[in-house]
């Protein structure tokens, strides 16, 4: 017989009753630290106190109203992203994969508008996660997610992470964008080389291309930049944002140039959801805390300790892991040893990871843990490698 939830999930068998910062607690009693973050959601944390306040005294106003009249806390956050990032306008969303929907239609709509109806293609790489939607799935058009849910959306074109040759080559009078991540965060914690994502604006300058960044997972702090292209010096013209701007809650959005966004107007796009008073009023507090320079600097520094002693952690280890790569806290491990083997090692030592493609665990913590947690986290991951030799021992 079918669960009562679909069974489209390979859940772990824990169930989180409370969390509390970097820490959560399981129906058991157990105290696990968290540096999954809900896989780069939890920015600030479980159970921030700004966050709850914000979601405490929102809820006692009202809920929801939908987009047929203003929203006064959707104006506000609209008004933080657009005073911190390259963004003249945004719409918002409940998720990433919403946000690309969107991000899609908008690039589409844009040359259409232009007289251009032929510039339908948007350029994308191996490795990329853009959410399980229609549009997503085909964008990044693994067989992993594709296989079986034909016909595809058609207009992708997709390349090898990394050949800035192909992407010159693959340009056609059909090209209308360019999508990527500055950092694959599902693809294994790859960051795109800064020197890579100022040729890609090049690129597009030189060809009249819009060019999309999918910064859902990497952005609103995560790289120890408000945004993670920053680091390089760029501005796209039209950004996916979504998992921290909510710290939690459901909340996603599309921000753009006034230029990239002229094709959508009135009726062209819209929800029922997006942007309501609750979540809007969260992601004002998470902004408030997550676009300070200072709250930056200190992401900055913790990233830097915890990236240390993870090299020395792989170097204790040589038959379990191989190398540390990503960004800020936005970290990944590439493993020898099977990474799930790993990440099941962890649970048992009560510290929780998220596996990727290439073999790699993934570490997304809260951007507020402490030096303490780091601490804690070396000690647990080390307990969870040793775990895992004795496995290899063994076997």
């Amino acid at each position: 017989m079918i669960p009562s939830v679909l069974p489209t999930y390979n859940r772990a068998p824990l169930s989180f009753v409370k969390g509390e910062g970097a820490w959560l607690t399981e129906a058991d009693g157990r105290r696990f630290l968290d540096l999954g973050a809900g896989i780069a959601v939890n920015a600030l944390g479980h159970a921030h106190p700004a966050l709850v306040q914000a979601l405490t005294d929102q809820a006692q106003a009202v809920w929801h109203v939908s987009n047929l009249y203003q929203i006064p806390q959707q104006q506000a956050l609209a008004d933080k992203l657009v005073d911190h990032t390259f963004a003249d306008t945004v719409f918002f969303t409940n998720s990433g994969t919403e946000a690309c929907e969107l991000a899609v239609k908008m690039a589409r709509k844009y040359f259409h508008d232009k007289g251009q109806p032929e510039k339908v293609e948007i350029i994308t790489f191996d490795g990329s996660f853009h959410g399980r939607s229609s549009a997503g799935i085909a964008a990044a058009g693994s067989e992993k997610m594709t296989k079986g849910f034909g016909p595809l959306l058609s207009g992708f074109v997709h390349l090898t992470f990394g050949d800035l040759d192909g992407v010159t080559n693959a340009i056609t009078d059909q090209t209308a964008a360019i999508l990527i991540e500055p950092v694959q965060g599902e693809g294994g914690i790859r960051p795109v080389p800064d020197a890579e994502l100022k040729a890609l604006r090049q690129i597009c300058d030189d060809h009249g291309l819009l060019l999309i960044l999918d910064e859902v997972q990497c952005g609103v702090g995560r790289t120890g930049k408000l945004f993670a292209h920053e680091w390089a010096g760029i501005t796209p013209d039209i950004m996916m944002v979504a998992k921290g701007i909510g710290g939690g809650f459901p909340l996603g959005a599309v921000l753009a140039t006034e230029e990239a966004a002229s094709g959508m107007t009135v009726g062209t796009h819209g929800s029922t959801y997006g942007g309501n008073p609750l979540g809007c009023a969260v992601g004002c507090a998470v902004m408030d805390h997550v676009a300070n320079p200072d709250f930056l600097a200190e992401v900055n520094r913790k990233a830097g300790l915890l990236r240390q002693k993870l090299e020395g952690l792989v170097a204790d280890h040589p038959d379990v892991f191989e190398a540390v790569r990503g960004s800020g806290l936005m970290l990944g491990i590439k493993c020898k040893a099977a990474n799930i083997d790993v990440v099941n090692a962890g649970y048992d030592n009560q510290v929780i990871t998220v596996p990727a493609a290439d073999n790699v665990i993934r570490l997304l913590p809260p951007l507020t843990l402490t030096d303490e947690d780091i601490a804690e986290a070396i000690t647990r991951l080390d307990a969870s490698a040793a775990q895992v030799e004795n496995h290899l021992e063994t076997a």
